[in-house]
């Protein structure tokens, strides 16, 4: 069967059973991402981080769709619908899926929506007829579930933003009175930056800025958290 004719099988793909609760998601992909996360490669091949990128972004559409109850029962029925032959854990078969993903539900445009699906009246798409949702980002959707353990560990790398805030508040201070107000402008911005760390920093871009080899080792102590090994 050619692959572009496959239903991508999320379940399969993130390794757990159709019965599995929202926490069993979420818990699901944290494993699979951090298997399959290209920065944790600094020696492959470009076919291999080619391959690893692909999967890393399935795994991330696995989460997208099984994480949302709405999202979740659309496609349960539409699964359901479907023959086991036509189902595949290939991340190939995510890419057509959120090219198509308005014509899959009731309501949606284009051809290709099986008539088994329409006899098991899918519900409309919450975004409405012929509307798509537009594909995750797969780095927005791993810094956003892994916030709380990426955090201390960003920390360790980058001083986050408190460096940045002394830099912008001693660079006005200068301008305004030259040595004295550079210093007090520093100490001010410091304290901005603290201020701003305090309610929280967007820490998945500041890793995202990261060198490969920080962002690798990064990778490497959370799945020694999260997986008890190296992978």
């Amino acid at each position: 069967m050619d692959s572009s004719s496959k239903f991508p099988e999320y379940y399969i793909l993130l390794n757990i059973p159709r019965t599995a609760s929202t926490e069993d998601v979420r818990t699901a992909y944290k494993r699979e991402s951090l298997r399959t996360h290209p920065d944790r490669l600094q020696k492959a091949t470009p076919a291999e981080r080619k391959a690893a990128t692909e999967r890393f972004q399935a795994v991330a559409d696995a989460y997208y769709v099984l994480s949302d109850p709405a999202r979740r029962r659309e496609y349960d029925i539409l699964l359901q619908s479907r023959p086991t032959s036509s189902q595949s854990s290939d991340p190939s078969a995510s890419n057509n899926f959120f090219a198509d993903f308005a014509k899959y539900f009731s309501g949606g445009t284009g051809t290709g929506t099986s008539t088994a699906a329409q006899d098991q009246k899918a519900p409309e798409s919450a975004y409405g007829p012929g509307v798509a949702p537009e594909r995750p980002n797969p780095d927005g959707v791993f810094t956003d579930v892994f916030e709380e353990l990426l955090r201390p560990e960003v920390e360790s790398k980058v001083p986050l933003w408190s460096w940045l805030g002394t830099a912008s508040g001693a660079g006005i201070g200068f301008i305004m009175a030259n040595i004295p107000g550079a210093l007090v402008g520093g100490a001010a911005g410091n304290r901005l930056g603290a201020i701003r760390d305090a309610k929280g920093k967007p820490v998945g871009q500041v890793f995202m800025q990261l060198g490969g080899t920080q962002k690798a080792e990064i990778l490497r102590l959370l799945a020694m958290k999260v997986l008890g090994s190296v992978i």
